[in-house]
């Protein structure tokens, strides 16, 4: 699966997940259909495979968090820690 379809696809499954909030009309068939690819990205590579990465794909650094930095963790292992959150919030368990 290529990264514009993955895109295309998360961003169809919020469009669908606002229309249901805000009270917009959406068929039961439409909400599986946009549903059914998060089961594949979960099975795709770390969306970030390091925090050089991440630079490049979104233009920031990555930054650790209080928390991280209270608990002596280094950058890479924030990082790791990090990564490993958004796999748990994509449902690759």
């Amino acid at each position: 699966m290529t990264d514009d379809s993955t895109l295309d696809k998360l961003s169809n499954l919020i469009d669908d997940a606002f229309d249901r909030v805000f009270g917009r009309e959406s068929t039961p068939n439409d909400t599986i259909e946009k549903l059914a690819p998060i089961e594949e990205l979960s099975t795709t590579h770390a969306l970030y495979e390091s925090i050089e990465d991440y630079t490049i794909q979104t233009g920031k650094r990555f930054r650790m968090t209080k928390e991280q930095k209270e608990r002596n963790l280094t950058r890479d292992e924030a990082f790791s820690e990090f990564t490993n959150i958004e796999k748990d919030i994509l449902g690759d368990n």
